[in-house]
């Protein structure tokens, strides 16, 4: 028998349990045990959350658009061979759909994507999914989503990125420069892919015409994040095909010396401050529709 470690006899304790006591304890030693133990994250050469915009000012032929032109990017010949590249062969993804505040749905969940077969049901995914929009437009809150995506779930990869495509700035949540922050501080790389274009959106928004200097200085950010521009819609694919490449590869840009001249620093309050002057401006016609009716003639004196 085994001796006492403070003298006197040994002690036998007997514990009665039922099934609610061992429950219990079954539970309690899962939060004891290592994050290893508990939950085994699998390696992968990169974790990848695929954040699309569907806005009021994306109809949906362009939703379909953007939908056709991820699935057949992540499908492409060029795409398979950059994955199979790395160091594990096989990249964790997810396709996200995004508006305003709180208005973020996972279209498609983490897929590990090794081969053709992984690449093709992940496209099949995409495009069977069921339709999800909203209005407003908050980049911010996506970044935050996104971040909550990454940490968790159960991958481990080498590099963790946020991939965001819209067609305007950031107008509803918190301002966005704070949640590229937030999302850089964490070592996470923001790319983006800004949808230039001229045309007047369903709900009669006119496009940010520089909107690619804004994702330039307000949206992307950490190690060699970088932004590629799709000019209008149906540029979407092309422009897709070669940002995933780029993603897949591990690809740094190479810094730039450009003229501050040549580059001016976008406003990244521009959403913001335009949807308040468009408030104001739909007030001030609400007073002006209702506003009791006065004198129609100016030199008009009671008597």
């Amino acid at each position: 028998m085994a001796e006492p470690l403070y003298g006197g006899a040994p002690r036998v304790f007997h514990v009665v349990m039922g099934k609610r006591g061992w429950a219990a304890c079954v539970a309690a030693l899962l939060m004891t045990a290592s994050p290893t133990e508990a939950k085994e994250a699998l390696d992968v050469d990169l974790e990848l959350v695929l954040a699309v915009d569907v806005s009021g000012s994306i109809d949906d032929d362009e939703a379909r658009l953007q939908r056709e032109g991820f699935a057949s990017a992540i499908t492409n010949g060029q795409i398979l061979r950059a994955i199979r590249s790395g160091p594990l062969g096989r990249v964790a993804v997810t396709y996200v759909e995004w508006s305003g505040l709180d208005r973020q749905h996972v279209a498609v969940d983490w897929t590990v994507i090794a081969d053709e077969d992984d690449a093709r049901d992940f496209a099949d995914a995409i495009v069977g999914s069921a339709g999800f929009r909203g209005q407003w437009t908050s980049i911010s809150s996506v970044i935050d989503e996104s971040l909550r995506l990454l940490d968790e779930n159960k991958y481990r990869g080498a590099r963790r990125v946020i991939d965001i495509s819209g067609d305007g700035e950031n107008n509803n949540g918190d301002p966005v420069s704070g949640a590229r922050d937030r999302a850089v501080t964490q070592g996470v790389t923001i790319n983006g892919l800004p949808i230039v274009n001229g045309r007047t959106g369903p709900n009669g928004m006119v496009p940010l015409p520089d909107l690619d200097l804004y994702y330039r200085d307000c949206v992307i950010g950490g190690a060699g994040a970088f932004l590629v521009v799709a000019r209008g819609f149906n540029d979407f694919a092309r422009a897709i095909r070669r940002k995933l490449f780029l993603e897949l590869s591990g690809w740094s840009p190479t810094p730039r010396r450009v003229h501050v001249a040549l580059r001016p620093k976008a406003d990244c309050l521009a959403g913001e401050r335009r949807t308040l002057r468009e408030l104001q401006e739909l007030n001030d016609i609400q007073k002006e529709r209702y506003r009791p009716e006065g004198p129609r003639n100016e030199n008009f004196q009671a008597h």
